[in-house]
């Protein structure tokens, strides 16, 4: 009985809980908004000492499986394209099933769970790690810089009939473990590993393992455009209320409610910076670091030293998570293939959500 009462207590929570505390800078936000100085925003959420205190969705154009569907309202139950933030959930589904004994460790080799690719288990690409492809240094040649173009090749492998197939035959260009390249590649092998080790793909083990446990079912995982392979890295559909639940899995260290969903040192690992990571989140100086499909960033934010951890999709979707002040961050919009828009969320959280959620509270 006490878990169904804190389950209810968190879904209730979804409301302007405490919106009296933060309305005259957030006011200001929602009218930067709504006169697009920060256009297409779809969804905001703040979750703040276990409840939300901040839910507020905008009409906007959006795209559904390839769709364009014009000028949609957005509302709680109303799933959304998370884009790369698929591939923190494929990193989650890694780290469950290292907990099962199902996947050895971060550093068993790529090739142990592909004998079919027994052709191309040699040289540099026969040492690729599960950690390499985790922190996105595989080794790989691959350029996904502008989904605009067709030669991107990400665009090309979610063409591909053989997906699999079209990552693990790319050349190499550098040893793994050395260079940070960002590489949706990688996340399909993640996906595909899940499964070989399993028995699941990576939807039904996520299901069983991960979205049951905390009550997600309104979620769609769409399979690749050239096959019938679940879209490991780009693929999943999820409302904004679910993402903070996600969000504050790992800043609750991986435990919903009394159950440890997720191993307490796995969410360590996950937010450790591994990397320097080039993505554009700091105008300053264009660097952030990575984890295991996670970004972190360090930064002043109200003239104070603040690290936060996030996921991160195109067009606008992020999960932001500050452990230290015991906040999620939840945004969906629509901008995609925009990178003249990729910091908006980032900006509208030291802006207008910081400013508000701190100039009124002592905790």
């Amino acid at each position: 009985m006490r878990k169904l009462i804190l389950l209810s207590f968190f879904f209730l929570s979804l409301h302007y809980a405490n919106a009296q505390t933060i309305d005259s800078t957030i006011h200001l936000m929602e009218a930067a908004i709504n006169d697009s100085t920060y256009p297409n925003i779809h969804s905001i959420l703040i979750f703040r000492n276990n409840k939300i205190i901040y839910e507020k969705y905008w009409r906007g154009n959006d795209v559904k499986d390839g769709i364009n569907l014009g000028n949609i309202s957005h509302a709680p139950d109303s799933t959304h394209a998370l884009k790369s933030i698929t591939k923190s959930i494929v990193s989650a589904c890694v780290g469950i099933a290292i907990r099962q004994g199902k996947i050895k460790s971060i550093n068993q080799k790529i090739f142990d769970f592909f004998p079919e690719y027994a052709s191309e288990d040699t040289g540099l690409k026969a040492q690729i790690t599960i950690k390499n492809l985790l922190t996105m240094t595989s080794g790989f040649q691959w350029n996904e810089e502008d989904y605009n173009r067709p030669e991107n090749n990400d665009n090309l492998m979610n063409l591909a009939a053989n997906p699999i197939a079209y990552i693990i035959k790319q050349p190499m260009a550098n040893a793994p473990g050395k260079v940070f390249n960002y590489n949706g590649g990688a996340s399909q092998l993640l996906a595909a590993i899940v499964e070989k080790c399993t028995g699941e793909s990576i939807d039904v083990f996520a299901t069983n393992y991960l979205f049951a446990p905390m009550q997600i079912s309104n979620f769609k995982w769409n399979t690749t455009d050239g096959s019938d392979v679940k879209e490991g890295d780009a693929g999943l559909y999820m409302t904004s209320r679910d993402m903070v639940k996600f969000g504050w899995l790992y800043m609750n260290d991986g435990k919903w409610n009394s159950k440890q969903i997720l191993q307490a040192a796995w969410i360590k690992q996950s937010v450790t910076p591994y990397i320097m990571a080039d993505d554009g989140s700091d105008a300053q100086f264009n660097k952030s670091e990575y984890g295991f499909q996670w970004w972190i960033f360090k930064d002043s934010i109200m003239n104070k030293p603040t690290t936060i951890v996030a996921c991160v999709g195109n067009g606008g979707q992020r999960i932001f998570v500050d452990k230290a002040n015991k906040t999620v961050i939840v945004f969906t919009g629509g901008n995609y293939n925009r990178p003249d828009l990729y910091l908006n969320p980032y900006t509208i959280l030291k802006k207008f959500i910081y400013p508000a959620l701190f100039k009124t509270t002592k905790n």
